[in-house]
């Protein structure tokens, strides 16, 4: 069994050494852990720290996002044999030490993917900021929303662990960052998540976050990840939703301009509202339409993931073939 960790990694020189020294070598059930720090176009001395530190290095040439960033580092580990990826930040606020605890559920085969929740037990809330407490919270409502009946604490925590298959089966797009997304995407493929609750550090010693800085940015960015990833997976639901809504209120004006008609006998002075009781029923009628359509190429869509599932399996059969 190889475990590899990945670290996305953004100037954190002053933290990716102590981040990639605490990972333990000797886990229980695991026979090899490799290291792969993924540095994301740092200006500074990421890379050397690393390097010196013993994890193997893969640099972007420029800032192209954390997104991105955890892509590459999944296709790395991926290629390098791994059977369990855990992904961890290089900033320090996630403990190493940890990553037994967190991998547990995946060696149990109680699970796809396990990822670390700062809020399932009171005693672990970390100390944040107001503003960044709320933010996560909102953020856990909305994937649970678009997840239908899903209880996650916490959607937006970096320190997670895949099984092989899991991580073959990701579909990622966003560039400025991949944890909500992820969630979306596995729980469409049926992939049977638990979180493990864990105690964090709620703020960095060192730096400024490069995603959750600037709180509206924050929300502005990853929420068009979040819309764009229900729009293409849920496609019934979103399209179908909105034209739901907007035929009730063409059903609604023209009921109005109806019911105004039969108490005077004539529809002055609301008459405009048969235009927009019109308007309201097509652009309605047309989202139905483009739902079901949409549904379906979903479902072409579904089978094009497979086909790209076992395209990834056999490659990294045969770069395994190849090591050895």
């Amino acid at each position: 069994m190889k475990l590899v960790v990945i670290i996305p990694a953004l100037n954190e020189e002053a933290t990716v050494a102590d981040v990639i020294t605490g990972i333990p070598r000797d886990v229980c059930g695991v026979g090899e852990v490799q290291v792969i720090v993924v540095d994301d176009g740092s200006t500074d001395g990421t890379a050397r720290v690393a390097a010196e530190a013993g994890a193997t290095v893969i640099s972007h040439r420029h800032n192209r996002g954390l997104g991105a960033a955890f892509r590459t580092g999944i296709t790395t580990a991926l290629n390098a044999g791994a059977q369990v990826i855990v992904n961890v930040d290089a900033d320090g606020q996630f403990n190493p030490a940890d990553i037994p605890a967190l991998i547990e559920p995946i060696l149990a085969s109680q699970a796809d993917m396990a990822t670390c929740s700062r809020f399932a037990r009171q005693e672990f809330v970390p100390e944040m900021p107001v503003m960044k407490k709320w933010g996560n919270k909102m953020m856990c409502r909305l994937v649970n929303w678009i997840c239908w009946g899903s209880h996650f604490t916490d959607v937006s925590c970096g320190f997670r662990a895949y099984s092989r298959e899991t991580a073959m089966r990701l579909t990622l797009f966003g560039n400025f960052d991949y944890c909500q997304e992820t969630f979306i995407d596995l729980v469409a493929k049926g992939v049977h998540i638990v979180e493990v609750p864990l105690r964090v550090r709620g703020q960095r010693e060192f730096g400024k976050s490069r995603v959750a800085n600037n709180l509206w940015s924050y929300t502005w960015s990853s929420g068009a990840i979040i819309l764009r990833a229900a729009r293409d997976i849920r496609p019934l639901a979103f399209f179908g939703s909105i034209g739901v809504v907007l035929f009730i209120l063409g059903v609604l004006c023209g009921g109005t301009v109806f019911g105004w008609w039969l108490a005077t006998g004539h529809t002055s002075p609301i008459r405009s509202l048969l235009i927009g009781s019109a308007a309201f029923l097509i652009l309605g009628f047309l989202l139905i339409v483009l739902a079901l359509i949409s549904d379906m190429l979903g479902r072409h869509q579904q089978l094009q993931q497979e086909i790209l599932l076992r395209m990834k399996t056999e490659q990294i059969e045969r770069l395994s073939r190849e090591r050895r």
